[in-house]
C-alpha cells in the first residue's frame, strides 16, 4: 500500500513518513471478490481490514431474521477493529460487495504500533465513538416491519377465534351446511317423524336456534371487522414511519454530500466540470 493511500484513512491520516512506512510494512494485501463474506458474527478475529478500493458492506441480522446493513465502507475506511482490539468474536457480518483491495493489519502489530504512537488510539476511540452512534441511530429508526407478523403478535385467543368464526361464517361451506342442517330438519320433523316429532311445523325450536346463532354472529362479525380497521391504523402508523426515516436519511445524505464538497472542493469542481 502507498503512504498516500494510507493516509487517506482517517485513522492514520497524521502520520510522518517514518511512522507510515512503518505499519505499511505490516500490513498484507488481499485481492477478494465480489460476494465473498469476510467474517460472520460470533467468528474469532485479531485482524482490522483497510480498504484500498472497493467497498464491504457490514450488517447483523436483527430479531425477525432480516440482514439490516449497518454501514458501507468504500476506499479510504477501514473496519473489524473491535474484535482486534477487546478480543471478543465478531459483532458483524462483513461481505465483499464490489471486487476489492483489502489490507489486513494482525492485532499484535497493531498493539505494537499503537504503544509507540498513542495519538492512534485516541483516533481509533473517536471513529468507534461515531460509529457507535451511527448504529444506535439505524437501530432506534429501525421501524420497516411486516404488517401482517406486527398483527399476528398481538392477537389474543379470542381474536383468533373471532376471525375463525366470520370466515367461516362468510363462505359458501357455512352456506351449504346450513341448507342441508334446515333440509335435514324439516324432512324428519314432518315425514320421518309422524308419530313424535320433537319440533313440529312451525319449527318454533328450528327459528329459536336460528335466532340464536344470528343474535351470536352479529357482533362475532363486528369483532372480526374492528380487527380489521386496528390492522389499517397499525398500517397508517408504519406508513407515517417509514416517511419519516426517509425523511431523516435523506436530511443526513444530504448532510454528507455538502460535507464532502466542502471538504474536497477541487474533486467537486472537476466533477461538476465532466
Amino acid at each position: 500500500m502507498k503512504l498516500d493511500t494510507l493516509r487517506s484513512v482517517l485513522l492514520f491520516h497524521g502520520l510522518d513518513d517514518e511512522a507510515a512506512r512503518e505499519l505499511c510494512s505490516l500490513l498484507k494485501m488481499r485481492e477478494i471478490a465480489a460476494g465473498t463474506p469476510l467474517f460472520r458474527r460470533g467468528d474469532s478475529g485479531d485482524a482490522m481490514f483497510l480498504i484500498e478500493k472497493g467497498r464491504v458492506r457490514i450488517s447483523v441480522q436483527d430479531a425477525d431474521g432480516h440482514d439490516a446493513t449497518l454501514a458501507e465502507m468504500d476506499a479510504g475506511e477501514f473496519f473489524g477493529e473491535m474484535a482486534m482490539v477487546d478480543g471478543q468474536s465478531r459483532s458483524a457480518d462483513a461481505t465483499v460487495v464490489q471486487d476489492s483491495r483489502l489490507a489486513v493489519l494482525a492485532g499484535e502489530d497493531f498493539r505494537a504500533f499503537v504503544r509507540k504512537r498513542p495519538d492512534i488510539a485516541l483516533e481509533m476511540l473517536m471513529t468507534l465513538t461515531h460509529r457507535l452512534r451511527r448504529t444506535d441511530n439505524l437501530l432506534s429508526h429501525r421501524i420497516s416491519r411486516n404488517l401482517n407478523e406486527e398483527a399476528a403478535a398481538r392477537l389474543t385467543l379470542g381474536d383468533r377465534m373471532a376471525d375463525m368464526i366470520a370466515e367461516f361464517g362468510g363462505s359458501w361451506k357455512f352456506i351449504i351446511a346450513s341448507l342441508t342442517f334446515f333440509v335435514v330438519w324439516v324432512a324428519g320433523n314432518t315425514f320421518l317423524l309422524t308419530q313424535k316429532p320433537f319440533d313440529p311445523f312451525p319449527f318454533i325450536l328450528l327459528n329459536l336456534a336460528l335466532n340464536m346463532i344470528t343474535a351470536l354472529q352479529a357482533p362475532i362479525i363486528m369483532m372480526s371487522q374492528n380487527r380489521q380497521s386496528q390492522k389499517d391504523r397499525l398500517r397508517a402508523d408504519l406508513d407515517y414511519e417509514v416517511n419519516l426515516k426517509n425523511e431523516l436519511l435523506l436530511t443526513e445524505i444530504r448532510t454528507l454530500l455538502i460535507e464532502r464538497r466542502r471538504t474536497q472542493p477541487e474533486k467537486s469542481a472537476r466533477f461538476e466540470s465532466e
